[in-house]
């Protein structure tokens, strides 16, 4: 699978989110961030917005829920076009039967867990995802510093992945940059989640080339 880059769309213009999409040419994914305003304090986009964007790229669409009830909700974002889609375990009631209705609708199940959630407690939910999003902000806005307490966190998921033997993708998300994306691979991480990073460079394919080059580098599996 090797070292994935999913910018994040948070950053891009909203106004003109198929040309957006269109300047990360480069990505392996669009990062396509979900908010309600119940689970964290912003409101972004919803399923008609991703049902467009989806018929205006080919990119696959990663859809990150920060949102109450995705029991209910998150089935839709696949019927919408999303390929990958994950729910918060801290907002989900019943996440092993979400996992699996993901997967049963064709798409990558993916479980993200805030800072301050640990990940042992969720060890033998692990076969059931396709991805563990390790959060390194607060959810809920871009452009925020990255926390360099949850660097343990993604050691001690890789090597819960690793003990498992799983063909788990492990994300990080908030904060990545060029001088953050080396210490998450180091760590662990092969997906890499960038916002601000990407859409505010000069050139937002040249960085994408940047941030994966480094993280290959720093990478103990590359």
């Amino acid at each position: 699978m090797g070292i994935q880059i999913s910018p994040s769309m948070l950053a891009s213009d909203f106004a003109n989110l198929a040309a957006e999409a269109e300047r990360v040419s480069h990505a392996d994914w669009l990062h396509i961030d979900v908010m309600d305003n119940h689970f964290v304090p912003n409101l972004t986009l919803g399923l008609p917005v991703v049902e467009a964007l989806g018929k205006a790229t080919s990119t696959p669409m990663d859809c990150h829920l920060m949102i109450e009830d995705p029991d209910r909700w998150a089935p839709g974002y696949v019927e919408a076009g999303a390929q990958s889609v994950t729910f918060h375990v801290e907002a989900a009631t019943a996440p092993v039967r979400l996992a699996r209705e993901l997967r049963a609708k064709g798409a990558r199940a993916g479980m993200g867990l805030r800072p301050a959630t640990p990940i042992e407690p969720y060890e033998d939910l692990l076969p059931e995802l396709d991805m563990l999003l390790v959060m390194t902000v607060e959810p809920g806005f871009g452009g925020q510093a990255f926390l360099d307490m949850c660097l343990p966190k993604i050691r001690r998921t890789r090597q819960l992945i690793a003990k498992h033997g799983l063909d788990l993708w492990l994300q990080v998300d908030g904060g990545i940059s060029p001088d953050t994306v080396e210490r998450c691979a180091d760590a662990g991480a092969d997906v890499f989640v960038a916002g601000s990073a990407v859409y505010k460079a000069d050139d937002a394919n040249l960085m994408i080339d940047d941030l994966r080059a480094k993280a290959q580098a720093a990478s103990p599996s590359c």
